[in-house]
This record gives structure tokens, sequence and C-alpha cells, in this order.
């Protein structure tokens, strides 16, 4: 027998009798060593029995490889039954540009120090968890930021100033925690971009600053904090203010006064000690929402644009505000 018609069936025996895996896998060797200490941190969670060492680790759930480099580019963990802390092992992704952890709700402790680690981090959403514990100022190390999210959990404490130096940041989301203290007056000097800026539902007390005015905010939501005083000054024809929500606060100004940007779409003051007439400007206004009940409105409704497309509960409970959808002025 020919011994080259040997060894072509051996040469494909030896072939397949290494794994597979070997020659096709795209992840990076150190990265998937990271994540499954990252795995392990979190006490094997059911949510991640797809971290199988023996497969590729950009083929895992909840994981994302750069097309071109194959190096973990997004860790986003969301709706999941862990318990336990973000491990601090995630600083060790160094190509991560996306970290999420959404709607963990037994996710507790703080923010690990060691993502300031990761250099290339746009998207931070650590959202709908148990988080704790003072905002940490280190957060504005982190140059690349674009997106912020850190609400609906049980923070405490001042905000840091410092997140105003996040050059890159469009989104600012520290809503619905157990903030307190003023907003600092640093949120009025963004070192470059102006965010959307969301602190709603928090204990925020004292004036809004000054400084916020100089910015041209795109959204201020401001909504169910214990904030005094006259916010007029954020507005202005020369703004581009689309959404501005000051419901449920103590504020008290003179809205005949204000100047409303004609970008203004979202208007929400309800629940103020806001007094004088609605202006006529805002007949000129594509308003989507609009809700100034709970004043001390005076005045007849200016008629034109959308201002009697409302209901009358979006105007109700005001000094003297009548003319429709109220009934008609005496």
């Amino acid at each position: 027998m020919n011994i080259n018609n040997l060894l072509i069936p051996l040469s494909i025996l030896l072939l397949f009798s290494f794994p597979f895996s070997s020659f096709s896998e795209k992840c990076n060797p150190q990265d998937k060593k990271v994540l499954l200490q990252i795995k392990k941190d979190l006490n094997n969670p059911y949510h991640l029995a797809s971290w199988d060492p023996n497969t590729d680790c950009c083929d895992w759930y909840v994981v994302d490889c750069d097309i071109k480099t194959n190096r973990i580019s997004s860790l986003h963990v969301f709706q999941a039954n862990i318990s336990g802390q973000i491990p601090a092992s995630v600083g060790n992704l160094p190509y991560l540009e996306n970290l999420e952890f959404h709607h963990v709700t037994n996710l507790t402790g703080t923010i690990p120090e060691t993502i300031t680690k990761l250099k290339y981090l746009k998207y931070l959403t650590l959202s709908f968890n148990n988080l704790s514990g003072p905002v940490p100022s280190f957060l504005s190390k982190i140059k690349t930021l674009t997106y912020l999210d850190i609400s609906f959990n049980a923070f405490t404490g001042s905000i840091p100033p410092s997140l105003s130096e996040l050059p890159n940041i469009v989104d600012l989301h520290l809503d619905r925690n157990q903030l307190t203290g003023t907003i600092p007056y640093s949120f009025g000097k963004f070192i470059a971009k102006t965010p959307h800026l969301y602190l709603s539902h928090n204990q925020l007390t004292g004036e809004v600053p000054k400084s916020l005015g100089d910015m041209n905010f795109g959204t201020l939501d401001f909504s169910r904090n214990k904030l005094v005083g006259d916010i007029s000054f954020l507005f202005g024809t020369n703004k581009s203010l689309q959404t501005a929500d000051f419901s449920r606060n103590l504020f008290e100004f003179d809205l005949s006064l204000v100047k409303v940007p004609k970008s203004l779409e979202n208007f929400d003051v309800n629940h103020n000690k806001i007094f004088g007439n609605i202006p006529v400007d805002m007949t000129k206004l594509s308003l989507q929402f609009l809700n100034v009940s709970y004043n001390r409105l005076c005045g007849e409704i200016p008629v034109g644009g959308r201002l009697q497309n409302f209901e009358a509960t979006d105007y109700f409970h005001n000094r003297c505000l009548c003319g429709v959808p109220l009934p008609a002025c005496k």
C-alpha cells in the first residue's frame, strides 16, 4: 500500500483531534480572563451562564467585541437577578466603551474607582439598581464620557462640582436618588458641551445658581426637589431650551416677564409659587406638553397656538386664571 495514502487520512485525523476553538476564537485571551473574573466576583449568576471558558467570549451574552480589534467594547447587564456589587475587575477591560448595569435590583454598594482606568469609556449607565453612598467625584476623571446615568438608585450627599469638568458630556442623569445640598455653581461652567441635565426627584435645596443662565441647555429637569427663588434667568429668546420641568418646587417669579425660547416644547411648572400672567408669546410655541397648575397665576389665558388644546387640569388651582379651557373671564 502506498504510504502517501495513509498520511492523508492521518493528517485529517490530527487536524480534528484539536479543539476547533483554538483556530477560530476571536476573543482576546486577557479580556476573556477578566470576564471570567467578573463572573466569579458576581457569584457565577445564571444570567451569565453562557460565559463558558471553552467558548469564544465574543459570542457570550451581554458583551460585544469590536469588529476590527476583537477587544471587548461593551458590557451591558440588564434586568438580571444578580446580587452583589459592581466588580472592581470591570476596570481591567481596557477597550470598554459602554458599561451598563441596568435594572439589576440586588446590585448594591458603590461605584468602584477602578472604572477610571477605562480610557475609552463613553457610556456609563448604572440606573435602576440599589447603589448607594455619595456620587463619586472621581467620575470627572473619565474624560471620554458622553453619557452618564446613575438615576433610580439610593445615592446620598451633595452633587460633586467636578462633574462639570467632563469635556464631552451630553446627557447627565442624577435624578431619582436622595441627593441633598444645592446645585453646584460649576454647573453653569461646563467646560465644553452643554448637557441635558436631569436632577429631578432628589432633596436639593436653595436657589439655582445664576451661572446656569450663561449656558444654553436643551433639557432642564429639576422637578420634585425643594428648590426656591427666581429661575426666570434660565429662559430667553436666545436659548435653545426644549424641555423645562421645574414642577413641585418652591420657585417664585413673575411668569409675565419670562422671555420664552421659540424652541420650547415641554413646559411644566406645576406646584410652585409662580405669579403673573401667561406670556402671549407662548401662543407662538409648538408646545407638546404644558402644566402651570397649582400656582398663583392670574389673567386670561392667551388665545392662539396650542394653549387651548390642553386640559383644564393643566391650568387649574391658580389665583385668578381664566379663559378657555377654564371658565370665561368675568
